[in-house]
């Protein structure tokens, strides 16, 4: 169909190959390889130095046997995974109203997504009891329903879900924007439904733009700390994630939360290096 090689030809100009293994036609300059150099150290050298100080001490070891770690470990990782699918779902539609519609509040609506991101973590914590706990906005009306928030597993999923989800919906929209309009409406021209030419046109070739969101997403997610502490508590087993771990324990043991810190840290690296070698079924790269 007319459409369908449009959009092929679309996605080729948007992966286009770069200028070469290096990135440059001709070298960058000394001074901006330096500068990048030293940036990049002073970014790694954290990192490296926590490693080989869990690694000198065998604290890994000891935290790996042990069971709060595990726990903590496998609530972050799916409460994590659960929040992750509630920001896509809720996102996207979000984010494409974002990008295409005009109507009157919209700067509102843009900055509400955006609170988020600057609002300090405590305040955000606070703002969610105010809204979902027993005495806040909704909580009356959840209650009818015998759901309580505060100081659950859930809490700590939503409380994720509010703090990451700008991430997500603020690359999702860029990303939108960026789908040409002429494509689209070869789509429409050829008989296409709206559905049709956002499930084949649309999200594919904006499908870079919604990996970087997924990704940005869920390391926020991951290291979330202050809302959640306030809004879900940290009771282990239950609500105490890996951040909240590493709090608890550097209040007794540098060597516990030494190697809790080094957990978290691998599993993030680990899921971030993997999903740069994942390929969407279009053929569209996750961000390199």
């Amino acid at each position: 169909m007319t459409w369908g090689r449009a959009a092929g030809r679309s996605t080729q100009e948007h992966h286009t190959p770069g200028r070469g293994m290096l990135g440059w036609r001709s070298g960058p300059g000394v001074a901006i390889v330096v500068l990048a150099a030293v940036a990049l150290a002073f970014l790694a050298l954290p990192i490296v130095a926590l490693l080989l100080r869990a690694l000198q001490s065998g604290a890994l070891g000891s935290a790996l046997a042990g069971r709060a770690v595990l726990d903590a470990l496998a609530l972050s990782l799916s409460s994590t995974a659960v929040a992750l699918v509630l920001i896509v779902i809720f996102g996207i539609p979000l984010a494409f109203v974002l990008a295409r519609a005009t109507f009157r509040g919209k700067a509102v609506a843009e900055a509400l997504v955006d609170l988020p991101i600057v609002m300090p973590p405590s305040v955000a914590g606070l703002a969610l009891l105010f809204a979902f706990g027993r005495n806040g906005l909704a909580g009356p009306t959840l209650e009818v329903f015998g759901i309580t928030l505060p100081f659950t597993t859930p809490a700590v999923i939503v409380a994720q879900v509010f703090v990451a989800a700008p991430f997500f919906i603020r690359a999702a929209r860029a990303g939108f924007r960026t789908v040409e309009a002429e494509v689209e409406e070869a789509a429409r021209i050829d008989g296409a439904a709206e559905m049709v030419v956002l499930r084949r046109i649309t999200l594919p070739l904006a499908a870079p733009a919604l990996g970087a969101g997924v990704v940005l997403a869920w390391s926020r997610a991951l290291g979330e700390f202050g809302a959640t502490i306030l809004f879900a508590g940290n009771l282990e087993g239950r609500t105490q994630t890996l951040p909240l771990l590493v709090y608890s324990q550097f209040q007794d043991s540098l060597e516990a939360a030494l190697a809790a810190s080094t957990i978290l840290v691998l599993a993030a690296f680990g899921v971030l290096i993997a999903v740069r070698l994942l390929r969407w079924p279009s053929g569209a790269g996750w961000p390199n």
